[in-house]
């Protein structure tokens, strides 16, 4: 598999997801079976869900409160994170098959330096960013962080350095990615709840969904410096990078719609609303990047959303709790972690 980008390469100006566009298909998983892995927070199971049929293809348990499935930095292993029961579940996606739980403390949320080489646990409820083996599991370095609600994150275009919203205290935090260390820590506003993290294709600017104030924060991504706020819409929660690097698309929880947001200008270009509304959440895109899949987190389903004109192509019926759900296969070299932040 090809080494992650260099930091010269991204200061020349290269797309961060050149590697992602539709059909770049890593021969880890060229031939693995389209699915989608939902994880369900009331019933404690995984639904998994033919991407072709629509149809429900495979249910099982796992364990207390899964809240996202995580694709492996090599892509081999979706591992489904289990809050509750401090563990994670490996799920192989080319036969679906699932395997012994691995002991892991609070896993709210799962990511990979860009290495390979450590797996990045969210320790949400105990205000910690475990640093682990990204084989074993095995813990390396606890790091403390001084805010609420450590959840989601990204890496910047190097590697270097990552960024982490803490939900419950509004903060973003900027953490060395080889130091293991905090090295930044920036407030958004008193009253905000910061969600998803995302790099801009150019690597300048990280995006943070903010579910409180209704859209979306700038952040420089080099002096880690508010660069300006674009309102999407009520509870503004997932982020997610087009096959082609020219839009975001914003999940709104609060009110059933998902922005485009046009990396060139910085602006809303338009918005899709769900028909009779919906709580759209966490998800990810299609490997041929026409099909945006998010789960309804509080209404019980799955939307299929055609990326050409906004349709909601199906609406399934899942479980009660439906999260992070995980599409799969997606085009991409290795895996940096939530629900498929590939480079």
């Amino acid at each position: 598999m090809p080494p992650p980008p260099s930091s010269k390469e991204s200061a020349n100006g290269t797309d961060v997801y050149e590697h992602d566009r539709p059909g770049m298909l890593s021969p880890a998983v060229k031939d693995m079976p389209a699915r989608v892995y939902v994880p369900d927070t009331k019933s404690d199971d995984v639904i998994v869900l033919d991407q072709n049929t629509f149809k429900q293809v495979d249910r099982f348990k796992v364990g207390r409160l899964p809240q996202h499935v995580v694709p492996s930095w090599d892509l081999t292993t979706l591992w489904v994170n289990d809050n509750d029961s401090n563990d994670l579940v490996p799920i192989d996606p080319r036969t679906g098959k699932h395997g012994k739980p691995v002991h892991v403390d609070d896993p709210y949320n799962l990511y990979f330096t860009p290495d390979g080489k450590y797996a990045v646990v969210m320790a949400e409820r105990n205000e910690r960013i475990d640093f682990r083996d990204a084989h074993t599991m095995k813990l390396v370095k606890s790091v403390k962080v001084p805010c609420r609600g450590p959840n989601h994150a990204d890496f910047s275009a190097s590697g270097d350095f990552f960024l982490t919203a803490c939900e419950f205290s509004g903060d973003v935090l900027r953490i060395d990615t080889a130091g293991q260390r905090l090295t930044g820590m920036l407030s958004l506003t008193h009253h905000a709840m910061p969600q998803d993290v995302k790099l801009s294709p150019d690597g300048r600017t990280f995006y943070v969904a903010d579910m409180a104030t209704n859209g979306v924060w700038a952040i420089d991504a080099r002096s880690f410096r508010k660069t300006g706020f674009i309102p999407t819409g009520k509870g503004a929660h997932g982020l997610y990078v087009s096959r082609d690097s020219k839009v975001l698309y914003v999940s709104n929880r609060g009110e059933g719609s998902v922005s485009l947001v046009a990396f060139g200008s910085g602006r809303v270009e338009r918005t899709w609303r769900l028909p009779g509304g919906g709580s759209p959440d966490m998800g990810g895109v299609s490997a041929d990047g026409r099909v945006l899949w998010l789960s309804g987190r509080y209404d019980g389903v799955v939307y299929a959303i055609s990326t050409v004109d906004g349709r909601m192509i199906r609406k399934i019926r899942v479980g009660a709790g439906p999260h992070g759900l995980c599409v799969y296969p997606q085009p991409g070299r290795y895996s940096l972690g939530h629900t498929g932040v590939l480079r």
